[in-house]
């Protein structure tokens, strides 16, 4: 059994509480909440009520010996500081996404977790997604062939009300960026998890629709994969009324779509069956084939999250401390997706493209000594 505590106790502190405390089949006696801290008193009073267990201040809760591991969820430019305060204390500590907001508080962490010797892992529930799941085993195994191209797609709405419910939210310091750093986040992740690392980004960022933000509510970038796959990524908070993100990442033999976490499109050519000339258009779709392992459990919070994703990385987290192994999404994969996310930034702030290296320090951008 591993007895968590959760630090922040705003709608993603709030959503894990419950997920922990709801009584799950597959978390009974795996994993168990002992006890909720935030800045606000009142408000993590009002979370510990709700899900019953104790309410306490940071400090208290770091103190508690019945907290072996932290779920960390304050505002993400106070991820790392806080995550190491927790490794420092001896727990074990799951962040939520971002890692943090730079490269180089992800460094600290890492490095912290490795004196320590606690367990430090990154939340990317997308990972833990059947379609997810599915489309990493067909590019792993070589059904796809090649990968050519990877597209990204992220179109949210935002209202103006969403900045304006925390003073930390379009802060450069606090959000680290906006559509880009808060939302694609996970579908950055996703595609370098899928397609393989990001090497160079050349990008353009813009505020348009959010005059009273200091971030982005638009970005877009060309990107440039490790084993020479092209790529497009773009992210919005801008698109009204919003609509669903989407990841389609295209081989010589294959092709694969997730749409809205969902497999909408599956294509494995076979021997001896190949498309026409002039391509399928679309046609060839395999997806139903698959169902069985694309079934879930589809029960959601009152949030609106699913539960199964963020419950199967709980548990992969629980197995990986048992097993004094890394968890399956650890502090240098959260370093990954925030060393594009970065780069994406610093290219459209030069004008330059900037090669991205996901285990160190960024090298200088192309065409700069």
């Amino acid at each position: 059994m591993l007895n968590f505590g959760v630090i922040g106790c705003g709608s993603i502190g709030g959503f894990l509480a419950r997920l922990l405390t709801r009584g799950d089949d597959q978390l009974a006696g795996r994993a168990r909440l002992a006890a909720v801290a935030g800045r606000d008193p009142e408000r993590a009073g009002k979370l510990a009520a709700e899900v019953g267990c104790a309410a306490t201040d940071v400090p208290g809760l770091l103190a508690r010996e019945d907290v072996d591991a932290v779920l960390v969820c304050t505002p993400s430019g106070t991820h790392a500081q806080v995550a190491e305060a927790a490794l420092l204390a001896g727990k074990h500590v799951l962040v939520e996404k971002p890692v943090d907001v730079l490269p180089q508080a992800a460094d600290r962490l890492i490095d912290t977790a490795r004196r320590t010797g606690r367990t430090l892992g990154v939340v990317s529930q997308h990972r833990f997604d059947p379609a997810a799941r599915l489309a990493r085993t067909a590019i792993e195994s070589g059904k796809l062939g090649r990968v050519t191209s990877v597209m990204t797609e992220l179109a949210w709405w935002r209202a103006p009300a969403y900045y304006t419910s925390g003073t930390w939210r379009g802060t450069p310091d606090l959000d680290g960026g906006g559509a880009l750093m808060n939302q694609a986040i996970h579908a950055v992740d996703l595609v370098q998890w899928l397609a393989g690392p990001v090497v160079e980004v050349t990008a353009h960022t813009a505020r348009l629709a959010h005059p009273g933000i200091a971030v982005e509510d638009v970005a877009t970038a060309s990107l440039r994969f490790a084993d020479g796959a092209l790529g497009t990524l773009l992210a919005t908070t801008a698109a009204y009324p919003g609509r669903t993100s989407r990841i389609a990442v295209n081989g010589d033999r294959g092709s694969v779509v997730i749409d809205d976490d969902e497999l909408t499109y599956l294509h494995l050519a076979e021997e001896g069956n190949d498309a026409p000339v002039y391509g399928a258009f679309g046609a060839g779709d395999q997806s139903a084939a698959h169902a069985a392992a694309l079934a879930r459990d589809r029960t959601r919070d009152a949030c609106g999250l699913l539960y199964q994703p963020h419950r199967d990385q709980l548990l992969d987290f629980c197995d990986a401390v048992r097993d004094g192994r890394s968890p399956s999404v650890d502090g240098s994969a959260g370093r990954r997706a925030v060393a594009v996310v970065t780069a994406v930034y610093a290219s459209a702030r030069t004008g330059v493209p900037q090669r991205v290296h996901p285990e160190n320090p960024p090298v200088p951008a192309v065409g700069e000594e």
